[in-house]
């Protein structure tokens, strides 16, 4: 007769329940260490391990994100620029603060801003404004121009916010750029002229001015226009589309003017310096073939305008919106619609900044007065140097206009380097210069 388990069990085992519960856990025991070793090699959750869960359990839910183009308008009073430079006050830190504030962007995509695509169609140095600056990301679905607007000083808003394609960028997409230059008409005055805010421009000059800038259109060689970039660099081969003096206007008793011009793009510091040659020669302190001769291999000594007045006005998108501006899903990237809110900020923030610094620290009138150190000539000797140069101005601003150069070469040589733009000291040494100036008279 064969015996069931169950039956053997209950012949071996003692009747006491207790024993019999006893010997079937110690079975039960045995039979998982056989079958299971692995169980034994399992350890308790660490804190580190705790740690991790409670990480996972804390994931922010993914928020769907589109490409889209920030229409930003500023006046760079105050700032280091636009761009986004660590341990200074810039414009991009500000909007960059303003999205996180209003968890439009992640922590991040605050530290890492290539997390989000971030890109601006236009470098901005310190203290130029812009009326059209794009700056494009990722941003929520149906995310609110005004509430980012809540978390941002005045002085930038964002106009408008617009859905763009999956591969643009503002800066790669973008075929042109329009800047302007405002400055008192006083500027272009001729050389015997007083310099002063009771001056009026006449049409003879301003016919002047335009024949001055046609000189640049088309496409040239603008290593004389900016720092360090060689004659045979291909990247110093610039196009200007469009260069030309507006109307003269008048605001709180100074006579302002304006220059157009629209290329497709510019290099560090080369609009300034071409409005610094075209003041020089309608002062009559240059001639105009210095224009040319700019173009050929040699450095020539040309000077750099303040950049109070420069203005970034519109950056074009003309081949965008031609393929995609139409298209039932995205917008075009004109904003002609918005011309009455960007001339109103300008009203409100570009002019007025421009009037009160030139009557408050005359930058202007302070740069003209050193306009003469320059020899638009092959750079041969430091300015400094020239003995006509300082009879005529003191000493100690001819040094000064050694340290600007000195200053312009750290500048080239920081960008080259790290690629960031290093904090524009040229203000500090106008200051400078200003106070001599004053003591001497």
């Amino acid at each position: 007769m064969v015996l069931s388990t169950r039956q053997l069990l209950k012949a071996l085992l003692p009747i006491n329940s207790v024993c019999r519960t006893s010997f079937g856990a110690t079975l039960f025991s045995v039979r998982t260490m056989v079958s299971d070793p692995i169980i034994n090699q399992k350890h308790p959750l660490s804190e580190d391990d705790e740690n991790i869960v409670t990480k996972k359990l804390c994931i922010e839910p993914r928020v769907k994100r589109k490409k889209c183009a920030i229409l930003l308008a500023y006046s760079g009073l105050g700032y280091l620029g636009l761009q986004r430079n660590k341990g200074v006050k810039t414009v991009e830190e500000e909007l960059l603060l303003a999205l996180k504030s209003k968890n439009l962007i992640t922590d991040e995509g605050f530290e890492q801003i290539q997390t989000m695509q971030f890109q601006r169609a236009a470098r901005t140095d310190k203290g130029v404004s812009a009326l059209r600056q794009i700056i494009s990301l990722l941003l929520p679905e149906d995310v609110d121009k005004q509430v980012i607007n809540t978390a941002l000083p005045e002085q930038i808003r964002v106009l408008d916010i617009r859905r763009v394609t999956k591969g643009f960028n503002s800066k790669n997409s973008c075929d042109g750029r329009t800047y302007s230059y405002t400055c008192p008409t006083f500027a272009f005055a001729p050389a015997e002229t007083t310099i002063d805010f009771s001056y009026r421009i006449d049409a003879t000059v301003i016919d002047r001015i335009n024949e001055v800038v046609k000189s640049f259109l088309g496409c040239h060689n603008y290593h004389n226009y900016t720092s360090k970039k060689k004659p045979g660099d291909p990247s110093a081969q610039r196009y200007m589309v469009s260069f030309y003096c507006d109307k003269p206007f008048e605001k709180d008793g100074v006579e302002l003017i304006s220059l157009y011009v629209r290329g497709q793009s510019f290099m560090l510091h080369q609009i300034r310096k071409m409005v610094g040659v075209i003041i020089a020669i309608c002062r009559g302190v240059a001639k105009h073939d210095v224009i040319e001769r700019a173009w050929q291999p040699d450095r020539l000594d040309l000077p750099i305008a303040p950049g109070l007045g420069l203005v970034l006005e519109e950056v074009h998108y003309d081949k965008y919106n031609g393929k995609f501006g139409n298209d039932g899903m995205h917008e075009r990237l004109d904003f002609v619609e918005l011309n009455d809110q960007v001339s109103e900020f300008r009203a409100k923030y570009i002019l007025p900044t421009i009037i009160k610094v030139e009557k408050e620290e005359s930058s202007m009138q302070l740069w003209l007065e050193q306009l003469p150190l320059h020899t638009f000539e092959v750079r041969t000797e430091h300015r400094h140097l020239r003995t006509d140069v300082n009879e005529i101005n003191s000493p100690g601003l001819a040094s000064l206009q050694a340290a600007a150069e000195l200053i312009e070469k750290e500048e080239q040589h920081a960008i080259d380097t790290n690629g960031e733009v290093p904090p524009d000291n040229l203000s500090t040494l106008a200051d400078a210069a200003q106070a001599m100036s004053s003591e001497k008279n």
